[in-house]
């Protein structure tokens, strides 16, 4: 919000005490206090007879950017990179969907999108809701890729009846795998080591004597 937006959107309050005067402003611009920005102009003591207590407030409405902590970071980011980058943001359940738009998102696909796995990364360090983003559906066709990848392994596995080590994955990507492997019969997966990134070992399930 410019500075002019946000003189043209402000409005005074008066009252006896801050919390009636937020309520009055909740009423003026039809939005809950966590939705309001104000300043306190005036605190005085009022004499007529009766000492009262007056409170003057300038409130206007908050900017979703100024309560998503998601908006918050990419605002501040993106405004340092001399690269012609945006966003969208789009909500459903629980998960915010973050998508990447502009001139320059093609370098955040660079070496196997590394930079906007990064992205990923630190914004679900910093959102109290789960975030994925995604980029010319960058996401959507990895995923396909990595499943059919850990479908002809298993393939592989299930024929020869030996062990596959697959590289380090993180979570997201092991939960691809995990489902992929569990669609072809006889084979199972497991999980290999501590940390972020781990292997998964593809290996045949042994079939139980009659």
């Amino acid at each position: 919000m410019t500075k002019e937006e946000k003189n043209n959107q402000e409005k005074e309050f008066k009252g006896k005490n801050l919390d009636e005067v937020i309520s009055n402003a909740e009423h003026v611009l039809k939005l809950p206090r966590n939705k309001i920005n104000y300043e306190v102009v005036t605190e005085k003591t009022k004499l007529f007879g009766i000492k009262t207590k007056e409170i003057v407030i300038r409130a206007w409405p908050r900017e979703e950017s100024e309560e998503n902590p998601v908006a918050q970071f990419l605002d501040k980011v993106l405004s340092r990179l001399p690269l012609d980058i945006k966003y969208q943001i789009k909500r459903k359940n629980d998960m915010i969907y973050l998508i990447f738009e502009g001139g320059d998102k093609h370098f955040l696909l660079l070496k196997d999108g590394s930079l906007l796995q990064a992205f990923q990364h630190i914004l679900n360090k910093i959102s109290p809701q789960k975030v994925q983003v995604d980029c010319e559906f960058y996401r959507k066709n990895q995923e396909k890729q990595l499943s059919d990848y850990a479908q002809h392994i298993a393939h592989q596995v299930h024929d020869t009846g030996k062990d596959e080590i697959l590289d380090m994955m993180n979570p997201y990507e092991r939960r691809i795998v995990h489902i992929a492997v569990n669609q072809v019969s006889g084979t199972t997966t497991e999980s290999i080591g501590d940390g972020f990134l781990k292997r998964i070992k593809i290996f045949p399930v042994k079939s139980e004597a009659k």
